[in-house]
């Protein structure tokens, strides 16, 4: 794994008459944690579609690796690359699995399609992956209502992970768990990004997660930001009233039960 470089200049979202984003910057570094946080409505879930390639910017420039995502994005065999290299794992687990097929299905497909594996070599990864990230390994030959929501979601994580990407985006990936489950499903995502070097755009509301979790900190509110730098520095002493605000509301940054 290489490790890959997302630099956001300007960018803008636009539906029509609404601003969704609004002049966005930041740098995502090779391996690096990154959060994204701010109220629903901030512009953050725009972001994390943007650089996953799930939509285009408006105005400004997404580079990967200093090449321009829209130049990337333009062949078949650039985003086929850039969906390997670049997983995305959501809230809605309903969207990631095929309720008429069992979940070893829905993670054959990425291993197959992105990872260039026969049925063989991609049952061989899914074998490695749910090893690796401590999953049931009966769980693949279940079907999605077989499952609880946490199993779901770290089968979601395991469905990203499986093609062994440089940069997984999260977005929201955490906030309908419990919190004991929470802490499962953070610790599995760190630990993976500590063992591989893998980067993490992690989007969410939640600031505990979020202090948990990432190293840098970017802050949106009403498609722009309002602020960024270190993840505990921001927090901890944080220099924009929205900022602050959002740490008020949580009342304090504490660490996710494991």
């Amino acid at each position: 794994m290489t490790g890959i470089r997302i630099e956001a200049t300007g960018v803008a979202r636009r539906y029509g008459r609404k601003t969704a984003v609004r002049d966005v910057s930041f740098v995502l570094g090779a391996s690096q944690r990154v959060g994204i946080v701010g109220e629903s409505g901030s512009g953050k879930s725009t972001m994390a579609k943007i650089v996953t390639g799930l939509e285009r910017a408006s105005a400004g420039t997404i580079t990967v690796d200093d090449r321009d995502l829209r130049s990337i994005m333009s062949t078949r065999a650039g985003r086929l690359e850039y969906r390997r290299r670049v997983q995305l794992v959501a809230q809605d687990t309903t969207s990631t699995f095929d309720p008429r097929h069992r979940i070893r299905e829905s993670l054959r497909t990425p291993a197959q399609i992105l990872g260039g594996h026969d049925v063989a070599g991609a049952d061989a990864a899914i074998g490695e992956i749910t090893t690796e990230l401590g999953i049931d390994p009966s769980w693949v030959d279940r079907y999605p209502s077989e499952l609880s929501g946490g199993q779901r979601q770290r089968m979601s994580i395991a469905r990203a992970l499986v093609v062994r990407p440089d940069l997984l985006v999260c977005d929201e990936a955490v906030s309908a768990l419990d919190v004991s489950v929470q802490g499962v499903v953070l610790n599995l995502l760190k630990r993976y990004s500590n063992d591989h070097g893998a980067g993490l755009m992690f989007v969410s509301h939640g600031l505990p997660a979020t202090a948990f979790i990432t190293g840098e900190l970017v802050v949106m509110n009403q498609g722009e930001v309002v602020e960024s730098g270190r993840t505990l520095e921001v927090l901890e002493h944080p220099r924009h009233p929205y900022t602050q605000k959002l740490v008020d509301a949580h009342l304090a940054v504490e660490e996710p039960v494991a």
